[in-house]
């Protein structure tokens, strides 16, 4: 099963979904009508106990946001327990708030002040008597504080008990817990870093390459790789800021990183009568700053005795915790099948979800997920087909997305032999992602469809109701000399219209063009010489601009007439701004620190200020040496993409 998501990170893959869809349900009904069940044999979920006086929930309090808690409330509703939001101020009109029974606002956007607050979150238990609390993932889901609180005021938590998430959730003590267990641990060292000074000792000791993180983190979140010294401190540095931010603590350990990894994750179920299975693997090898963009099931690379021995590795991890709940144990697997203990996330995993609607704002304070993209086949080339069609007709419109990007990972000759490690980005795109490159027979395709679409536009102008707008005699065959400009390049184009099909020269080249032309579609359906393809417009103007997603790549083209095309070298061009002496903010962020004032030396590669977005933080660097002429940020502001942050004269 393929599937990736739509979204500003995620996307995932799974075949074995019936027997892990089914477990999964009960599980999750277990979990929340406190049913019980046990496992019988290593294969899968055979028979279940049900105590029928043991009553369900009545109001159950999600403490968390988007996809997750509308996916918890969807479950709730079905088994008629009644449901509580939460959220910060900014969340005031998100889907979750709208789906639940009640919702209570926890604070400002910030999340150390409204989903990491637990003095503001059991205050908002108290005074809607809830009975249990669901903290789906990231945020609260893996904080034994939480977990003792909700206990001693006598409020259910849906997910492991206070010992495994203190285990689990602690990455140090996991790690030891883990070698007890005989598992399979990487190198490194396993206390707390105090400083950036012993952060570089410790780092010398173990042998460059490392990687630093925190200790409660997840997600990504709180993680950087050094490869020397001025790296380890600028890694300490972010590393401890960000996971203070995301799960309010920052304490940080290093080990040694497993160069060119794959990361395979084992997912596990366990009860509370000391059963547990494991439930075969994802692969989460492609990933963009330790965050995961596609997973797959089964795992390309896996061979079926290690497969067990990973799995058996999980299982005993479980049991030495006394784990009881669905988790996920996470592996680095290197280049002869060596698998280490990476981590293991004592909570829910990721499913298809989507948190956001029409009229959603996807605020710069959480995680960029706008959705998640699942497709599944009788083998993997079909459902990687299925993934590159659901992909071409996925419509997101007011916001970046990364859909180029997942369609153009899984249609690479790598990806598709299974070459694959968590470098792949960096070393497919060591420039960074600059959409997908034409080829020659894509590019006349692309240029046929703007110019049919161009037609279309002006026959329908032409007429209104159905009728001419103006009583003009018809010629027989309408016909249009363009010139379509793409890049840099401008193209002859000699478009025709025969009933309900173009013929279309581009180059010298014909071509047949047939599709669905209802301008008013999110996406047409375009047929150039029996190759089908689903197109976006996106945008259009009078001018001649047209804006076209296709292949998954948005591409701008301007087509006019020959003479409109000629008269155009005579308008005056805009005067192109010097970007080297403006630094403007790459996308809407929250300013942590500006580290330069008017007047101030700088030399090209300096860091200037730091932006913190989707809770990561980026350091921002000055494009050339020069002196600061002003600065038009300060710490704590947020500002928008495109913003001027620093001048240089």
């Amino acid at each position: 099963m393929m599937a990736a998501a739509a979204s500003l990170w995620r996307a995932g893959v799974w075949q074995q979904r019936q027997q892990r869809g089914t477990v999964e349900r009960l599980f999750q009904a277990r979990t929340l009508s406190k049913w019980r069940w046990y496992l019988v044999t290593s294969c899968g979920l055979h028979s279940t106990v049900f105590d029928p006086n043991e009553k369900p929930f009545e109001k159950l309090l999600i403490a968390n946001r988007g996809e997750i808690a509308c996916r918890v409330i969807k479950t709730c509703k079905k088994m008629g327990i009644k449901t509580v939001a939460i959220h910060s101020d900014v969340d005031c009109n998100a889907v979750h708030v709208k789906m639940a029974d009640e919702a209570v606002c926890v604070g400002p956007a910030p999340t150390s002040k409204s989903y990491l607050n637990m003095d503001a979150i059991m205050e908002a238990i108290k005074k809607t008597r809830a009975q249990a609390v669901h903290p789906g993932y990231g945020f609260l889901s893996e904080n034994k504080e939480f977990s003792r609180r909700l206990a001693s005021e006598g409020v259910a938590f849906i997910g492991p008990d206070m010992h495994a998430i203190q285990a689990m959730g602690d990455k140090i003590e996991s790690k030891l817990l883990a070698k007890n267990a005989k598992v399979n641990t990487i190198p490194g060292f396993d206390g707390v870093v105090k400083d950036a000074d012993e952060a570089v000792r410790i780092a010398r000791e173990i042998g460059y390459p490392v990687m630093i993180k925190a200790s409660a983190g997840g997600g990504g979140k709180g993680m950087r790789i050094a490869w020397d010294d001025e790296e380890t401190r600028e890694g300490f540095r972010f590393s401890s800021q960000e996971a203070a931010s995301s799960f309010g603590d920052d304490r940080l350990l290093i080990e040694k990183f497993i160069d060119n990894p794959r990361h395979i994750e084992i997912q596990v179920l366990a009860d509370k009568h000391g059963n547990a299975l494991w439930l075969n693997e994802r692969e989460c090898s492609i990933q963009r700053r330790n965050q995961k963009v596609i997973e797959e099931a089964p795992s390309t690379f896996l061979d079926p005795e290690t497969r067990r021995a990973m799995g058996e590795q999980a299982i005993a991890l479980a049991k030495a915790v006394k784990y009881s709940s669905a988790g996920t144990v996470e592996f680095l697997m290197d280049s002869t099948k060596k698998f280490y203990f990476l981590e293991m996330n004592t909570r829910l995993q990721v499913r298809v979800d989507s948190g956001v609607q029409q009229g959603s704002e996807i605020s710069i304070y959480y995680d960029p997920m706008i959705s998640k993209l699942i497709t599944y086949g009788s083998n993997r080339a079909e459902a990687l087909q299925r993934m590159e069609e659901a992909l071409d007709s996925y419509v997101i419109r007011g916001v970046a997305h990364n859909i180029a990007l997942l369609r153009e990972v899984i249609i690479h000759p790598r990806f598709v032999q299974g070459d694959v490690n968590t470098k792949f980005l960096p070393d497919v795109y060591p420039d960074g992602f600059k959409g997908h490159t034409l080829k020659d027979s894509e590019k006349r395709e692309l240029l046929v469809t703007a110019a049919s679409l161009y037609v279309t536009e002006q026959l329908r102008s032409q007429r209104f109701m159905g009728t001419p707008r103006v009583s003009v005699v018809q010629p027989d065959v309408n016909k249009w000399e363009l010139s379509v400009q793409l890049g840099e390049t401008a193209h002859s184009v000699t478009a025709s219209c025969q009933g309900s099909t173009f013929l279309v020269e581009v180059d010298g080249i014909k071509l047949s063009v047939t599709g669905e032309w209802n301008l008013a579609s999110a996406f047409l359906s375009v047929n150039v010489d029996g190759v089908q393809r689903t197109v976006q417009c996106l945008a259009r103007d009078a001018g001649g601009n047209l804006t076209i997603q296709f292949l998954g790549t948005v591409y701008k083209l301007r087509i006019l007439t020959n003479l409109a095309a000629e008269l155009s070298k005579y308008m005056p061009e805009k005067v192109v701004e010097d970007s080297t002496s403006i630094l403007r903010s790459p996308m809407p962020g929250a300013v942590v620190a500006v580290s330069v004032k008017p007047g101030d030396m700088v030399v090209e590669g300096q860091e200037v200020c730091v932006i913190e977005a989707m809770k990561m933080q980026n350091s921002l660097v000055a494009a050339k040496t020069g002196k600061v002429k002003a600065v038009h940020c300060k710490a704590g502001e947020t500002v928008g993409e495109g913003d001027e942050l620093v001048e240089l004269e």
